[in-house]
């Protein structure tokens, strides 16, 4: 059975793997260039049913050799005196099972996991999607036409696959009133395994060190309370947008800024929901951002795409003389985790951007009080917390007996 998936950063080649070991064909189309996938990128975290399935995968030893070995947080405020926080011990109290690393460290593993088992077209996109029940006709960018028995949307935020098959990305999009910039830039801040943050009233701004390059990563946070219009494909605008932003912001800003334009890996866009009710229609599905995205930087977006990619797959494979019943099964499997992680934005953007004075104060303080208790007590606090049941309750299904082997019979 061949499969095209739309996409090929996270949720795609974790789908991929999983298809091939249960026997299908998958072919993986990026619009990124190939030589330029998984460049840059800001850093993500993988919780535990995450990491259970990069375990699943044989790339956990990997991922865990790749983290970002960030042990430090720094948060300055105007006038008021730094706050420190152990991240180790912070995320420690979150899971067992955590790893903080950079996206496009995590897409470069999950690309070499893939590499050698499913196709890949580097520089080209989804022009047009017919299904006509028993298969889709797909023309890409390049004129180039193809027939696959099912059609899987695994292309972010601003999925195409999603606005052929499901409509415009307006009617769908539940914004949450932040923005997020991230682009890598030379060390001079010097901080090595240190994050610096500086907090005020709406912004969060600061960077980290990436010990793999010897870069840092310039990170701004923002809220509007009214949304800004601009194209996310239009980075020069973006830049003008931060710059206006933060250009008399103060602090090390300035030094911040002053490698924007060299910046070859510039990220920018607002931190957005994507609310659909359902994401599968006939053999054409969403995985990942491109069906329920979180919102960046706040959702644990980057755990949800590699959970849903490996439920999705392993229920396409449970059908397997029957895709469309598979993806209904997909979407029944996942809903109460996409509800939960679905809670997690609004909080988190309330807990990292303080939005006034009383928060500004409490918020650092709060953060390294919790970080201070027993690891046992914060797990036992984000046992209860809805933030932690999304991140690290999920049960995983087990689909191992549904592995097949080159000669296409199962093995346990």
């Amino acid at each position: 059975m061949k499969v095209l998936i739309s996409g090929a950063s996270v949720a795609g080649p974790v789908l991929a793997h999983w298809l091939h070991r249960y026997g299908f064909e998958p072919t993986l189309v990026e619009r990124t260039p190939a030589g330029r996938h998984g460049l840059g990128g800001h850093a993500v975290d993988l919780f535990g049913p995450a990491a259970e399935v990069a375990r699943r995968m044989g790339r956990l030893d990997a991922i865990e050799a790749s983290r970002t070995r960030l042990d430090t947080m720094t948060i300055e405020r105007f006038g008021r005196r730094p706050v420190h926080i152990d991240l180790t011990r912070l995320y420690a109290g979150i899971s067992s099972d955590h790893v903080e690393i950079l996206r496009g460290e995590l897409t470069k593993i999950l690309y070499d996991a893939t590499r050698d088992t499913a196709e890949y077209l580097f520089g080209d996109s989804i022009a047009t999607l017919h299904d006509d029940g028993a298969g889709v006709d797909v023309t890409f960018d390049s004129g180039r036409e193809r027939r696959f028995d099912l059609v899987i949307g695994a292309d972010g935020l601003h999925s195409n696959v999603r606005r052929l098959a499901f409509g415009p990305e307006e009617s769908m999009r539940r914004p949450l009133g932040g923005y997020l910039a991230v682009y890598s830039m030379p060390p001079v801040l010097g901080l090595g395994d240190r994050m610096l943050g500086h907090l005020s009233v709406d912004k969060l701004c600061g960077a980290y060190g990436v010990y793999q390059t010897g870069q840092e990563r310039a990170t701004f946070l923002f809220r509007k309370r009214e949304e800004l219009r601009y194209d996310y494909r239009d980075k020069e605008q973006q830049k003008v947008l931060l710059v206006k932003e933060f250009g008399d912001y103060g602090w090390k800003v300035p030094q911040l800024l002053e490698h924007l334009d060299t910046a070859d890996d510039f990220y920018f866009d607002s931190i957005t929901q994507i609310t659909l009710d359902s994401w599968q229609r006939g053999r054409i599905a969403l995985v990942g951002d491109a069906g329920f995205c979180p919102g960046p930087a706040v959702g644990g977006g980057t755990s949800l795409a590699m959970v849903t990619a490996y439920i999705l797959a392993g229920e396409l494979a449970a059908a397997r003389s029957d895709p469309p019943s598979g993806l209904k099964n997909y979407e029944k499997a996942v809903r109460r985790h996409v509800e939960l992680t679905r809670g997690i934005g609004p909080t988190t953007m309330r807990g990292i951007i303080p939005g006034g004075r009383a928060a500004l104060e409490l918020m650092p303080f709060a953060a390294a009080a919790v970080s201070k208790l027993p690891v046992p007590v914060q797990r036992l606090i984000w046992s209860r917390n809805a933030a932690g049941k999304a991140l690290t309750a999920v049960p995983l299904p087990d689909y191992s007996d549904l592995i097949q082997s080159k000669g296409g019979q199962a093995v346990a």
